[in-house]
């Protein structure tokens, strides 16, 4: 019975709006590469409906993930995520020289994390970053992992808070704008969004089972669309590329297609070869949201899986999944 109450619960947030087709195509827009393309908030850009994964550029061979770059970017794939502490940096060198040998900077919308809360740290980071992609401007840097208890005052500290030095880059002319990340609990999100500064980007976990387990899209995903901030869905697949589907009998492919039925700018996919990258090529080109009958059909076969968080271990703090820069720190402070 419980679980009824659950979906019934969903399914009223569907048809309130959250998921319908014509929220999630009110921006999606086709674009000159066949790709569509959707508004990122209120800032005025316009970004790819599906973004490459840095970790996975960093992660794989060097020569691939150049490759995957250069064909990725021409077939329309202009959002490209990374962060500072991604494979001990690689990521962002990999992208650098992505950039730098397809001559693709002016082609793509830019984004990386600094992962230090304090301002000395986030000012390194963001330089590193700078220095790694071969570039002098970063479209989007958002705060890497929010999910660590006093990260909220050690960001937003006037003095000595990262935030500050993101702002002070932002006048610069060292980034346009500033969001932050997070995968544990959205009650963090809503406090970071509570705070008195204007967000540009909102980075989430969005997936069939997050949709039934203490829920990033029931409680995150409609505050930063009321207030017209850019929602970047991550962990579509809960990371790993069978993840889900070795849980549920839903397929990869599916997983995606749902993720891209939310009111989200943009998707982030973790890609590691040609064929996965094609396969989500081809799901945006021809997108179209899924009908509430096909969702709930996901839905209720992902709900046991869903049931108890399990799958969803960057949810859970005892697995340590986060920020290992910032988990590091604290551990230094604490001596």
């Amino acid at each position: 019975m419980k679980h009824e109450f659950t979906r019934r619960d969903f399914i009223q947030t569907l048809l309130t709006g959250v998921l319908l087709g014509p929220v999630v195509l009110k921006t999606q827009a086709n674009s000159v590469s066949g790709l569509p393309t959707r508004a990122l908030g209120k800032t005025g850009e316009r970004v790819s409906i599906v973004g490459f994964g840095g970790w996975d550029l960093g992660y794989i061979d060097e020569k691939l993930a150049v490759r995957m770059m250069q064909e990725g970017v021409d077939a329309g794939i202009t959002f490209i995520d990374n962060a500072w502490e991604y494979n001990q940096g690689r990521s962002e060198q990999v992208v650098g020289k992505g950039l730098k040998e397809g001559n693709l900077r002016n082609k793509v919308f830019l984004m990386t994390k600094v992962c230090a809360r304090d301002y000395k740290g986030a000012k390194i980071h963001l330089e590193d970053a700078l220095r790694r992609m071969n570039t002098d401007m970063i479209d989007l840097v958002q705060l890497h992992a929010i999910q660590y208890d006093g990260d909220r005052e050690r960001i937003f500290d006037p003095e000595n808070g990262a935030l500050k030095a993101l702002i002070e880059a932002k006048k610069e002319g060292k980034l346009r704008y500033i969001g932050f990340t997070g995968h544990r609990d959205p009650k963090i999100h809503l406090d970071m969004l509570n705070m008195p500064f204007e967000w540009d980007t909102v980075q989430m976990p969005l997936n069939i089972l997050d949709a039934q387990y203490n829920s990033f899209q029931k409680q995150v995903l409609p505050v930063v669309n009321q207030r017209e901030i850019a929602a970047l869905g991550m962990k579509s697949l809960v990371g790993a590329f069978d993840r889900i589907s070795s849980r549920v009998q839903v397929s990869a492919e599916l997983c995606r297609h749902y993720s891209l039925s939310l009111p989200v700018s943009t998707l982030i996919c973790g890609m590691q070869n040609f064929d996965e990258m094609r396969m989500m090529i081809d799901i945006a080109r021809d997108f179209k949201p899924l009908t509430e009958d096909k969702i709930n059909e996901m839905l209720d076969k992902a709900a046991l899986a869903a049931k108890t968080g399990e799958a969803e271990y960057y949810k859970d703090s005892s697995h340590g999944y986060g920020c290992s820069y910032h988990t590091k720190v604290l551990k230094e402070e604490k001596g």
